[in-house]
């Protein structure tokens, strides 16, 4: 079949060079794009890419490898890439934003996190915690919510934060346990 005087064969060959191509683009340069699919998923640039990527290459080789009409092809290559793209989506790209986010602490996300001190903390003073967190350690500087000095390799307790010091106190688990 030709389409515009152009074999179809040809045209699904140049869509998917093209379309390969500016999804090799996409990923070098994609962070300029990122605000583009913010508010509707399927209006990714990597879904769309991705579509017409999967499009152009089955219906290349549909029309190579089988006898059916261009039009049955072209329905089953939309049904494929359709299909291939939802599946790009919630198996591949979802988890990856997600865990990309995953990694990522706030502040207000230390409060009630029990820590150890590495540099012990003066009365009235600052020393410094450190928290063991999914990303790693997580150091601060810190100081005593109740104005008493913390020796190092104690276990504390985040109680609050302030300008990004974290107010902690000591933490017995063991004493935690006979209260309740």
């Amino acid at each position: 079949m030709t389409l515009f005087g152009i074999d179809i064969q040809t045209i699904y060959l140049t869509t998917l060079i093209i379309s390969g191509s500016l999804t090799v683009l996409y990923i070098f340069f994609g962070d300029v794009m990122d605000g583009v699919g913010e508010g509707l998923a399927f209006l990714n640039p990597a879904l769309i890419l991705a579509f017409i990527v999967f499009l152009s290459s089955s219906g290349y080789v549909f029309e190579l490898v089988t006898p059916f009409s261009s039009i049955l092809i072209l329905s089953i290559s939309i049904a494929f890439a359709f299909l291939m793209s939802v599946l790009l989506h919630f198996f591949i790209l979802v988890p990856l934003s997600s865990a990309e986010e995953s990694l990522v602490f706030t502040e207000e996300s230390l409060k009630g996190r029990v820590g150890k001190i590495i540099i012990s903390i003066p009365e009235n003073g600052f020393g410094e915690i450190v928290i063991d967190g999914k990303s790693g350690m997580i150091s601060r500087p810190a100081a005593s919510y109740e104005n008493n000095p913390i020796a190092e390799g104690t276990e504390v307790l985040v109680l609050d934060i302030k300008d990004r010091v974290l107010y902690v106190t000591p933490y017995d688990l063991d004493s935690e346990m006979t209260i309740n």
